[in-house]
């Protein structure tokens, strides 16, 4: 997973990358606002996002990004 942030004018976002598919989705709702994730692969993105929600804005926010842990 990665954030991407471009001059300012997009929400705060991640992308996830499962495979040949990607998926866009937003830092604030937790919902896939791009992309064509399965639906397991988006569900598990949701709960690893839900756990680590306040570090993904604040890396969003400061542009220093570090590793944060997977799914146990």
């Amino acid at each position: 997973m990665y954030l991407v942030r471009k001059y300012g004018k997009y929400k705060p976002h991640f992308h996830a990358i499962y495979g040949e598919y990607v998926g866009v989705f937003d830092i604030n709702t937790l919902q896939m606002i791009e992309g064509d994730l399965p639906k397991r692969a988006r569900e598990l993105v949701v709960e690893w996002a839900s756990k680590y929600q306040r570090e993904l804005l604040e890396m969003w926010e400061t542009q220093v990004f570090r590793k944060l842990p997977g799914l146990e």
